[in-house]
């Protein structure tokens, strides 16, 4: 079984969201969510995750990560999603995009 390691993006009231590394590679990431009696879950892994592997990431995810914050839950929905990652944006870095191009001219004098 491999070592799993979570580390927490972020946090709200009812929801989580979480990295998901094993034997020190990154290899997917879970988003929790939290109502009166189900907590629901995304969970991305990378394309050919055997099931065996999906089902063994699933039950630590419900031990270490929801167990611990919901123990009386009544049932934990999974939705599972297996691809690529293709990249993370953001509106920052976007806008800095545009600061540079703004910067550097379009080449057209008036």
């Amino acid at each position: 079984m491999p070592d799993y390691y979570f580390e927490r993006e972020c946090r709200t009231a009812h929801s989580e969201s979480f990295l998901i590394e094993a034997d020190g590679a990154e290899m997917g990431r879970v988003d929790l969510h939290y109502t009166a009696s189900v907590t629901y879950a995304t969970l991305c892994v990378p394309t050919g995750t055997s099931e065996d592997d999906i089902q063994e990431l699933m039950s630590e995810i419900d031990e270490r990560l929801v167990m611990s914050n919901d123990p009386y839950r009544e049932d934990f929905i999974v939705t599972v999603w297996a691809g690529q990652e293709t990249g993370v944006y953001s509106e920052e870095e976007i806008e800095e995009e545009e600061e540079e191009e703004e910067e550097e001219g379009n080449g057209h004098r008036e």
